[in-house]
């Protein structure tokens, strides 16, 4: 008994790791501002110092103020809500045939060895050249650009998704069917579940692809769009209101993967409890 009564006293006297100092999330965004502020500082006066011709890299100056006239007349609003819609369609309807699609090949075997070559290599190919095409099968309405989307959503979604049923855990499957379990079960219970976080892994990475798509399909042709005032201020060698579309499209892509960890959060919390 008095060894083992000394060990455990040693060990309870055995000093703790130094916990590691982890800011809160208000100091975070607070560092976060501050980055910001010190590049556009940077921006602006190496601009105005010529180190950084305006000509070329504009002035952040005048490229809110690009912005701030957009919305005063109203004109970016048209413009955005056009882009937002291919968006969001293609991100909806690319997210939901890559999540079939990857559990399809996932669960079966056989077409998964059937499909997969032809899979990887029409992943390979470039699919912005595709936009030239969509364009001649669909006109140069929303169907083309939301076409585009697609084909950009669709795969990074589908190799995520496919990835994620083939890692289930093999003691829970296992212990489900030994309980009986159905396939449709096996898919709502096990499947399912255990691809949920490479989903949305593969839904943040989307949403810019979705954006790629809608814009570059703007580019080849369109009569409204963030990609059409783009193009258009190109056109010109305007700077400043290219940077101001870029700053748009930014920042509305920030605000929908925000709603997308929205989402998941309140998914795994309802799945914790």
């Amino acid at each position: 008994m008095g060894p083992a009564t000394s060990g455990s006293v040693a060990a309870k006297r055995r000093p703790r790791p130094p916990r590691k100092w982890l800011p809160s999330r208000s100091t975070i965004a607070i560092l976060q501002i501050t980055v910001l502020v010190i590049i556009l500082l940077a921006w602006y006066v190496l601009g105005k110092a010529k180190i950084l011709p305006e000509f070329f890299f504009g002035d952040p100056v005048l490229v809110f103020g690009q912005i701030w006239d957009w919305t005063a007349s109203g004109e970016i609003f048209i413009h955005l809500g056009i882009t937002l819609s291919e968006t969001l369609l293609g991100f909806a309807i690319g997210a939901i045939l890559g999540v079939i699609g990857g559990i399809w090949l996932g669960l079966s075997p056989v077409a998964g060895a059937l499909f997969d070559p032809y899979v990887k290599a029409i992943n390979a190919m470039p699919r912005v050249i595709l936009g030239p095409i969509f364009i001649l099968w669909f006109g140069l309405g929303i169907i083309s650009k939301v076409a585009l989307a697609v084909s950009l959503v669709y795969f990074v979604v589908f190799f995520n998704v496919s990835q994620g049923v083939r890692e289930v855990n093999p003691a829970i499957l296992a212990n489900a069917r030994m309980l009986g379990a159905s396939k449709r079960q096996l898919l709502r219970a096990v499947y399912i579940p255990s691809a949920l976080s490479w989903v949305f892994s593969s839904l943040h990475t989307s949403v810019g692809m979705a954006f790629v798509g809608a814009v570059v399909g703007e580019y080849l042709g369109s009569a409204g769009g963030i990609g059409y005032l783009i193009l258009q201020a190109e056109s010109t060698f305007d700077v400043n209101a290219v940077f101001a579309g870029m700053v748009v499209l930014t920042v509305f892509a920030l605000l929908l993967d925000l709603a997308i960890t929205i989402i998941e959060r309140r998914l795994i919390a309802r799945r914790a409890s």
